[in-house]
């Protein structure tokens, strides 16, 4: 049974979610509201530190047809500096319809719940593995 953290990674916050292989359930675990990089890699060293992932899960916005913009090209910088900083096993996973499923009202932050939707996704789609 190994532990998996996911990132729904933004510019202001960054959610982040928690789970494991064995029961493959997903829960929101934080939303980290850090002003800069280094506030952001801090706050996630210390999730990492308690948490000892196995593996780190991060979504990958798309646009609906598929293609990349602008958050495909940092979100994968940012899944790249996680394996970088912390030698954890990083994938990415489609985001595309993440937030189709969770329902926001006007000022609620959803950071860490889109984060969750996100590693449920991945188990749904490993289940097998």
């Amino acid at each position: 049974m190994k532990t998996c953290l996911a990132f729904d990674f933004g510019l202001k916050r960054i959610g982040v979610a928690v789970g494991n292989t064995g029961t493959r359930v997903a829960q929101p675990l934080a939303v980290i509201d850090e002003a800069t990089n280094e506030g952001k890699f801090s706050a996630i060293a210390g999730l990492v530190q308690d948490w000892q992932p196995a593996l780190c899960v991060v979504g990958l916005p798309r646009h609906p047809d598929g293609a990349e913009h602008e958050m495909t090209i940092r979100c994968r910088r940012f899944a790249n500096q996680l394996h970088g900083r912390f030698g954890v096993e990083t994938v990415l996973v489609d985001e595309r319809f993440s937030s189709a499923v969770l329902p926001q009202r006007r000022g609620e932050r959803i950071d860490a719940q889109a984060a969750a939707v996100i590693l449920q996704q991945y188990f749904d789609e490993n289940a097998q593995s």
